[in-house]
């Protein structure tokens, strides 16, 4: 990832599907720093909103994919600085 260069939250989102899919150990530091991420990229978030997605990602580290849909959701709403990658 680091090859690649910056990416944005909703690029790393995707990447955290990744290590979900594969189940890999490094799901649960990507995850903590995706939230870090949220957290200070963006433009609109309210406490509220900052804890469910730390409750999503905990929850997509304990297995549960469908917490994809919900930290999408926070993300969408964020309205992060960093734009999404344009190939």
């Amino acid at each position: 990832m680091r090859e690649l260069g910056t990416l944005s939250l909703l690029d790393a989102l995707a990447y955290l599907e990744l290590l979900h899919a594969a189940s890999s150990p490094k799901l649960e530091r990507a995850a903590i720093r995706w939230h870090g991420r949220l957290e200070t990229e963006a433009q609109k978030l309210t406490l509220a909103e900052s804890q469910l997605a730390l409750a999503a990602v905990a929850s997509l580290i304990a297995g549960e994919r469908d917490a994809l849909k919900i930290l999408r959701g926070v993300l969408r709403g964020a309205k992060p600085t960093l734009l999404p990658r344009v190939s």
